[in-house]
Parts: C-alpha cells; structure tokens; sequence
C-alpha cells in the first residue's frame, strides 16, 4: 500500500494537515540524517547560525541556551536540548561559554559554520529531486495560503 496510486479526485479530498504533518518528519529525519553522517546535528548548526553576526545574529552578541531556544522558537522541535548541544560546540572550540552562561562564536566556530553551510545545496537537491521549481513555487505558494485561511501568518 506504500506506493499506492491515489487519484488527483481523492487526493484533492485528503486533509492538508496529514500531508503536512507527514513531509514535515520525513524532511526533518532526512535532514538530519544526512548531517549526522557529516559529524553534527541540525540544532548545533542552528546554534552556529544564530551566533554568527554574518548569518541569523544581527550583532554577534553571545546568548544563553534560553535565550536562542526562544530565538529558534519557530524551528526548534521540543526534544531539542540547546545545552546539551552546544557541549561539543565548546569541546571543538567552535563556541565559548562567559561567566553568566551565554554562548559566544569563536573564530573556528564561524569557520564551521561556512563549512557545515556547504552541505545544504546537496541535502536541497536531493529532496527536490524530480521537482520541477515551478511545481515547488506553486506547492509554497499554496502552504502559504492554507496558513493564512487558517489564520496563521505567511511570512
């Protein structure tokens, strides 16, 4: 029943929130995975990019673990510790941690982060594989609509 063939007519019926419920866990497994086989995770990256004052930081300035959970609040999933993931972070050198507990990007921890940035085109690739951009163009532009008849906010 896996590969069972689903008519446009029954497909246009099924529930938005399935679908979407379903592509948001295999994304994020597959995602994950193929970062996992390149020695980090999805929340370190995250840890990196919200630190570094040339990518999501707009100063650069160090925060606690409370803090960037906050600052992730749309992204973050609940089982995400942000204490524990930066723990390697600060083994590598890739962050320090100040007296009042707040995270701070090194100079080998913004190396990291342009590094690990060079995996993302090959991860976009091969779940866009066989999707057409306008056919993504269109799906996004949908979501969005959904969100906002839903009374949601599409950014």
């Amino acid at each position: 029943m896996k590969n069972q063939q689903i008519s446009d007519a029954a497909l246009a019926g099924q529930p938005a929130a399935y679908w979407t419920g379903v592509a948001y866990e295999a994304l994020i497994a597959y995602t994950r995975a193929q970062q996992a086989e390149k020695g980090y995770t999805q929340p370190q990256f995250w840890l990196l990019r919200n630190l570094s004052a040339n990518d999501i930081s707009p100063d650069g300035e160090g925060m606690t673990p409370v803090e960037l959970r906050k600052a992730m609040g749309t992204y973050i999933r609940p089982e995400d510790d942000l204490a524990a993931e930066a723990e390697p972070l600060v083994r590598r050198g890739w962050l320090t941690r100040d007296a009042e507990g707040r995270l701070w990007l090194t100079e080998a921890g913004e190396q990291a982060r342009v590094d690990l940035a060079r995996n993302a085109p090959a991860i976009r690739a091969a779940l866009h594989e066989g999707i057409d951009d306008a056919d993504y163009v269109t799906t996004v532009k949908v979501l969005r609509q959904l969100i906002r008849n839903a009374g949601g906010t599409a950014a």
